[in-house]
């Protein structure tokens, strides 16, 4: 390169974007922050489904130190492109929020936060309030850690199912990790179930944002209220369910669960996920039959009963299990 003049690359679209992302991200970070200004960042991330996964990676990256380095290099050649469009005052704020990740491994204020522990037994049910007023609840044989120092709202959500009813801050992102998915609140109520195979994210209230990453080609999506996410392995989906159904998933938060044309197999799967004592569903026709009600979610010996006398099928209690049989 010595001797010889530098090629200029044209800035694409891309970086563009990443560019108009970080200098919203500094004005955000920068102290001052109005309606007005909150009004214009709504309408900027609506104008694309490209400027909310831009910014929403970018916002992470503060909350998440560990992808400081593989975020930076790219964010510094944003900063240099806005040279002819951003004023002098933006343009040192956005360097300066790039030129802090880039040293934030080695920096006290991004270094991760110290972390608290939450967990529930199988059976138990917590309430957990953070010191900004937002609440997380635990359901039955559940894992949160949490991480609320320094502006940093981050839950990471290792096994389980948990309420989160979050006080909306747009300077301070509350962000809620399942394995490599990631759902940004925007003023919400939300629900995360963490299972084997899938997370399920059912939006209550507001609106959030989840975004699968750690691929190639990350998904991301905008939920609204009454929005049920599915992600697997293989895909992520998002349906939209009646108000009446989502109250319905969220009667552990009363004691009870709620069937509706629901397999015994089905019941007996979501029952077990509460009691030390296990159903047994004993052959293939006895798990096809569907029962419908409302059962307290620790009482596994009344719904076989109910099961016996709506349904006619033999039920046998021993040692730890109920066996239910056709």
């Amino acid at each position: 390169m010595s001797g010889g003049a530098q090629q200029v690359r044209p800035v694409s679209r891309a970086n563009e974007i990443k560019t108009q992302a970080a200098c919203w991200l500094a004005r955000v970070h920068a102290g001052s922050w109005s309606e007005e200004d909150q009004a214009q960042l709504d309408a900027w991330l609506a104008d694309s489904h490209a400027n909310r996964a831009t910014y929403w990676r970018l916002e992470a990256a503060w909350a998440e130190a560990a992808k400081l380095a593989v975020l930076l290099p790219s964010q510094r050649e944003n900063v240099a492109s806005t040279r002819r469009t951003v004023p002098t005052r933006m343009k040192l704020t956005a360097a300066v929020i790039v030129a802090g990740l880039l040293g934030a491994v080695g920096a006290n204020y991004f270094l991760a936060p110290r972390t608290q522990s939450f967990a529930t037994n199988v059976g138990g049910h917590k309430f957990v309030t953070l010191a900004d007023g937002s609440k997380i609840e635990l359901n039955t044989d559940t894992a949160v850690r949490v991480a609320d120092k320094d502006g940093q709202r981050i839950v990471w959500l290792d096994r389980g199912e948990a309420f989160f009813q979050i006080r909306h801050d747009a300077a301070h992102p509350f962000v809620v990790m399942a394995g490599n998915q990631r759902v940004t609140d925007l003023g919400t109520k939300f629900l995360v179930r963490r299972d084997v195979s899938k997370i399920e994210v059912s939006l209550v209230e507001g609106r959030a944002a989840f975004e699968r990453t750690g691929t190639s080609s990350p998904q991301t999506a905008l939920l609204v209220p009454g929005d049920v996410l599915v992600a697997t392995a293989n895909s992520v989906t998002v349906t939209k369910k009646p108000a009446q159904v989502l109250d319905n998933s969220l009667a552990w938060r009363r004691g009870s669960l709620v069937f509706f044309h629901t397999t015994l197999a089905e019941a007996a799967t979501e029952l077990n996920r509460y009691n030390t004592r296990k159903i047994v569903i004993a052959d293939a026709d006895a798990a096809r039959l569907q029962i419908n009600g409302t059962f307290p979610s620790g009482d596994i010996g009344l719904f076989g009963r109910v099961a016996h006398v709506v349904l006619g099928v033999n039920v046998r209690t021993g040692g730890d299990e109920i066996v239910i049989s056709r």
